[in-house]
């Protein structure tokens, strides 16, 4: 395999957690014509900042993954029709992008979503070595190896794996948890006849993508009905990542959290409060950190302009009940004994504050 910058490693004092300012899209009037905020990557970083949990110089900068890396999973066909803006206005669904020069579409769109992508290829390495990673972005599931679509121009989670199986020691199996309210029809059509990977998807049942093909790849479907609240989505989200988990133990968890469930989404067509997604991401990551699985955690769909605020309160949710934790991600996911003092010792303190 070709050498790649996107898995050298990162100081061992950095956060596992992978952003890169360039992950934002910012050019005039952009965001009104889509219904999302193109900065939320930004924003959530900003709030994790204000909350004192990190600092510029203690989260992994994710690079642009290049040519050479994509090629791992796309066709060199499908990155050729990304060079047609009308191409890219398509995907991304902002129409107007289809009247700008390429060189402003690569830089103003593609850019953004080729770092997004790497930091994606990054943290999945990271999760590995570390026991968790979160990548401020990514998650563009309805992207596979040459087709993009639903604002999803690179498949960076099918990118994520298809590297670690081939790099990484040691990882042959993968279980995706898609908990975005859309069915995640890329990487289920990347790995439609590839039994080393384990799909469990919820999702709206009768909005977009509606891809029954794609259906045939998903291994535990939870279909979920218009306006479903928190209390029936938490229990089905916690048997069926029970099941899924108990039913095979994998090397890796990819979890896609998108947070278009939340009540009020335009697209999404489901209910779910901001505290239910935070207690969502808690449940999937008790039951990795439980079994002592990797996760590598991405943020998909859900462009509100509370969504930012909402994924920030979620990461700080995980780093209070000692989900994510910088000293256990330091030492690695692999001494059991050792975590297990951490953890009493930080029971100790919480009992006596």
């Amino acid at each position: 395999p070709h050498r790649t910058e996107l898995y050298e490693d990162p100081p061992s004092a950095c956060w596992p957690i992978v952003y890169s300012p360039d992950y934002n899209i910012t050019f005039v009037g952009l965001e009104k014509l889509h219904p999302f905020d193109a900065g939320k990557w930004g924003k959530v970083i900003n709030f994790l900042k204000e909350e004192k949990l990190i600092a510029d110089d203690l989260i992994v900068q994710a690079r642009e993954a290049t040519d050479e890396d994509l090629l791992v999973v796309h066709t060199r066909r499908y990155l050729n029709k990304l060079k047609w803006s009308f191409v890219v206005a398509t995907i991304t669904e902002i129409p107007p992008v289809a009247f700008l020069p390429n060189f402003v579409v690569q830089r103003k769109v593609l850019k953004p979503l080729r770092t997004q992508t790497g930091g994606t290829i990054m943290a999945g390495k990271l999760a590995v070595d570390r026991g968790w990673a979160i990548n401020v972005g990514g998650g563009f599931h309805h992207c596979s190896s040459d087709k993009g679509g639903g604002f999803c121009a690179y498949a960076d989670i099918t990118l994520a794996i298809k590297f670690l199986f081939e790099r990484v020691q040691g990882v042959s199996k993968a279980t995706i948890i898609d908990l975005d309210a859309h069915q995640g029809n890329g990487h289920e059509r990347d790995f439609m006849d590839d039994h080393r990977v384990y799909i469990m998807d919820a999702y709206n049942r009768y909005i977009y993508p509606g891809d029954g093909f794609a259906k045939r790849a998903i291994k535990r479907k939870v279909e979920l009905e218009w306006g479903t609240e928190d209390t029936e989505y938490l229990q089905k989200v916690h048997t069926h990542v029970e099941g899924a988990l108990n039913e095979l133990k994998p090397d890796i968890i990819v979890y896609n959290a998108g947070t278009d469930i939340l009540d009020g989404d335009p697209l999404g067509g489901l209910a779910i409060s901001p505290q239910g997604i935070v207690k969502r991401d808690e449940v999937v990551f008790k039951a990795a950190r439980s079994r002592r699985i990797p996760i590598l955690m991405v943020t998909s769909g859900g462009y509100q302009k509370r969504t930012a605020r909402i994924i920030a309160d979620s990461i700080l949710n995980l780093h209070n009940l000692g989900l994510i934790d910088k000293e256990l991600a330091a030492s690695g996911a692999g001494n059991p004994k050792v975590e297990q003092m951490i953890r009493d010792a930080a029971k100790g303190l919480t009992n006596l504050s």
